[in-house]
């Protein structure tokens, strides 16, 4: 456990270093070219790669030593910040205040890639949880993690705002650096018991996405588990496109950069309580009643137009993000073999992380052309309007309600499917 905590703060560093430099270049873009496109492209290009890097990135974690593999995240993200550091510093200034400038757009790069070296280890340290702990306590190592990404989060997002608002943005760049050499530093330290690395059949250097969806298909039941979260994340698009317009239709833009900060608390309390608790017996279980618990509040916390109740049910739910994540983990832990849980980890990444993009791109003109016209000028406000109230920020609220609903019905369907009962017996 000593060695799990050593890794882990190691781990929490490295987020919080690549997080802060990736909000902190997306402020920093917007501010220098006032181009909401700009801004937008660089989101779906980080989402996106994401997405499809998982597949890759888990090959690695599998062919190396996890140790070495945190080593070569790490030492990719030093090297393409010193890159964007570079081009920063030899640039003209005005270069960075065009969107459509080459030279912006490869310190943007360098930035972006820089950050998402780090989802090595976010692959890695869950497969480093079965290596280091035996299975009654990996339940608990995981709520750890998910308190860590939680911090990193809520960290990254106050010091970024802060940085490039009060020390710019080559002091940012300055501090990534020498934040990225200190983990490095830490890490080269560290002493983590791992045993000789085991390659699969087909070869430790292979990204192998036949084999891994071969091994996941042995778990009875795995495979649905992975496009039932790949499900939810579908149907979490919805909030993650359509929150920010809703909530600034409620309060103004400084309280809701304050509240989200406060609700970003629940990241961290849903992963201490996984820590000090565990997930029970059946880890299955826990994640089908979270998942009941989270659909049911977005059924009812925008039922009223209310900052209170939006805020109480937005903290619950982050709450439970960490308990969902966790019990995923400790299912594959379980039950797919050391030598390729990182490929599985990685594949299962890919999937469910390809769902939000979908959903962001396709329900902006959902609300737009169908929601909002019902709330506002359509038959909505006579059906509804009376006690649901209308408007623009009604039909984004409808719309999040009856995103629950179906959330809801999925869950409760799943939950009676023959892969929810084959899972429950693992």
């Amino acid at each position: 456990m000593r060695a799990f905590y050593f890794v882990l703060v190691n781990s929490l560093v490295a987020s919080v270093t690549n997080t802060f430099v990736w909000f902190a270049v997306t402020f920093w873009v917007y501010l220098q070219t006032k181009s909401v496109m700009a801004t937008s492209f660089m989101a779906g290009i980080y989402i996106g790669t994401v997405a499809l890097s998982g597949f890759m990135l888990g090959s690695v974690v599998d062919r190396y030593r996890k140790k070495k593999a945190m080593m070569i995240s790490s030492i990719c993200s030093l090297v393409l910040y010193i890159l964007a550091a570079l081009v920063y510093m030899l640039s003209p200034v005005e270069e960075f205040t065009d969107a459509g400038s080459p030279v912006l757009w490869a310190f943007i790069i360098f930035t972006l890639f820089g950050a998402l070296a780090g989802n090595i280890r976010n692959i890695a340290l869950p497969t480093m949880v079965t290596i280091l702990l035996p299975e009654p306590e990996r339940d608990k190592a995981n709520g750890l993690i998910g308190s860590a990404n939680g911090t990193a989060f809520l960290v990254a997002s106050i010091l970024s705002g802060m940085a490039v608002g009060f020390l710019g943005m080559y002091w940012t760049l300055a501090a990534s650096i020498g934040l990225t050499l200190l983990t490095i530093g830490h890490l080269w330290a560290l002493s983590i018991p791992e045993k000789e690395i085991v390659h699969t059949e087909e070869g430790g250097g292979k990204v192998d996405i036949k084999g891994t969806i071969k091994a996941i298909r042995l778990i009875p039941g795995l495979f649905a588990l992975i496009f039932f979260n790949t499900f939810n994340n579908f149907l979490g698009g919805v909030f993650m496109s359509l929150m920010d317009a809703y909530g600034l239709s409620l309060v103004s833009v400084q309280v809701w950069g304050i509240l989200w900060g406060i609700l970003s608390l629940g990241f961290i309390v849903g992963g201490l309580v996984v820590a000090r608790k565990g997930l029970g017996k059946h880890p299955i279980r826990t994640l089908f009643i979270a998942n009941i618990v989270m659909w049911t509040i977005c059924i009812f916390f925008t039922i009223q137009s209310s900052i209170i109740l939006l805020a109480m049910g937005l903290f619950i739910y982050l709450c439970l993000i960490p308990v969902v994540e966790a019990a995923e983990q400790s299912i594959i832990q379980r039950v797919i073999p050391p030598e390729r849980q990182g490929r599985v980890f990685g594949f299962a990444q890919s999937i469910e992380q390809a769902a939000s993009p979908l959903t962001a791109f396709m329900i902006g003109p959902i609300a737009q052309f169908i929601f909002i016209p019902f709330m506002t000028t359509g038959a909505g406000v006579d059906l509804l309007g009376n006690w649901f109230g209308t408007g623009s920020d009604r039909g984004i609220a409808l719309l999040f309600t009856v995103t629950g609903m179906v959330g809801l019905v999925v869950t409760m369907v799943a939950m009676r499917s023959h892969s929810y009962k084959l899972l429950v017996k693992i």
